[in-house]
């Protein structure tokens, strides 16, 4: 599905919404249909590291409570101030994990007016192949998907056989699954994100390819990239800085990275320039920046552990996924594409936050 940025005026359609309160983000979406697809009207995006210390106690910290309320208060404003239709509010992983996960999710409800549903792993895949369904190369065998998120990351083995895509639903194409309990907050904090030498880096990956062994559902994939023509679909704040740092940019944009082509060997060239950054390099890094300075390597790490398990000739970066997933299937179950067009055809304008 695809979908237009925010920056002109509004086409007059219904207003939806979907927040993800993740380990590190909270992210929100307003958008409304457009053509076969939707226009974002409103977006937000800060960081937040709800799951902050929860690998060592178990239990989400105060401080990391009161950081996600106070996004969530600004998600809340942003929501009131508009007419929505319909809304889809999740958190991820770190509620999932933590002892007092739905404890906080009481608090939220009382405290930013917000009532949010723990989202399954299951689902959070679903939605990310979902969300992710136009930037497919529809022509290849099949795709390898990957979400790296901040407490797990999600992978989804897709085949399209002879038929190749014939329109519906992209999820029937999903031949496995998994949700691995580690993402870049996780494997950041068991083995350090500011001081990352090779060695370090070896230890993350190891950590990363030991969870990955253990598929024995995926053993199959390895045969069938020798012989077939697969690519790599990545979703996260590692594949959109690591394209960014690839392109050059002054700035993010995110225009310019979604739907982005790396081939693989560029992909191993800038998992080896940011590991031989500094701490303050990645700091000054416009793409990186201080959120992420102290993360990204950990992602750079899984990454390249799914990398040297399944070697695909091709990754294509997306700037878009579970959000983007719950809006599609909230429009679609109001069927508002069968209805008569009412919404004009508009160009890509600005890109909203990651």
């Amino acid at each position: 599905m695809p979908h237009v940025e925010p920056g002109r005026p509004r086409a007059g359609g219904p207003l939806y919404a979907a927040l993800d309160l993740g380990t590190n983000n909270c992210r929100l979406l307003v958008a409304e249909p457009w053509r076969q697809g939707f226009r974002v009207v409103d977006a937000f995006s800060r960081i937040v590291r709800l799951g902050e210390g929860l690998s060592r106690t178990g239990r989400l910290s105060e401080a990391a409570q009161d950081r996600a309320i106070d996004a969530l208060r600004v998600c809340r404003a942003k929501l009131d101030a508009r007419g929505i239709v319909r809304t889809r509010l999740v958190a991820t992983e770190a509620c999932r994990a933590a002892e007092n996960g739905v404890e906080f999710l009481e608090r939220v409800r009382r405290e930013a007016g917000l009532t949010l549903e723990i989202l399954t792993r299951e689902t959070e895949a679903r939605l990310a192949v979902t969300g992710c369904a136009s930037l497919v190369d529809w022509a290849s065998d099949g795709v390898l998907l990957f979400d790296i998120g901040g407490g797990s990351s999600e992978l989804v083995w897709m085949e399209f056989g002879e038929g190749r895509r014939t329109g519906g639903d992209p999820t029937r194409h999903i031949r496995a699954w998994t949700s691995l309990p580690v993402g870049v907050v996780t494997l950041s904090e068991r083995h350090g994100g500011v001081a990352v030498g090779r060695e370090t880096f070896e230890d993350m990956v190891a950590d990363v390819d030991g969870l990955l062994a253990a598929l024995a559902e995926w053993s199959p994939l390895a045969e069938r990239l020798v012989s077939g023509s697969y690519h790599m679909l990545g979703t996260s704040g590692t594949v959109t800085t690591l394209a960014g740092v690839h392109l050059g940019l002054k700035r993010y944009d995110r225009r310019r990275v979604d739907g982005t082509w790396l081939s693989d060997e560029e992909v191993g060239n800038m998992i080896e320039r940011v590991l031989a950054m500094e701490f303050e390099d990645r700091v000054a890094n416009p793409c990186i920046g201080g959120d992420r300075a102290d993360l990204v390597l950990a992602g750079c790490a899984i990454l390249e552990a799914i990398r040297r398990r399944w070697r695909c000739e091709r990754l294509r970066v997306a700037d878009r996924g579970l959000r983007e997933g719950m809006l599609t299937e909230l429009m679609i179950g109001d069927g508002v594409w069968r209805r008569p067009q009412r919404w004009p055809r508009r160009p890509m304008d600005e890109g909203h936050e990651r």
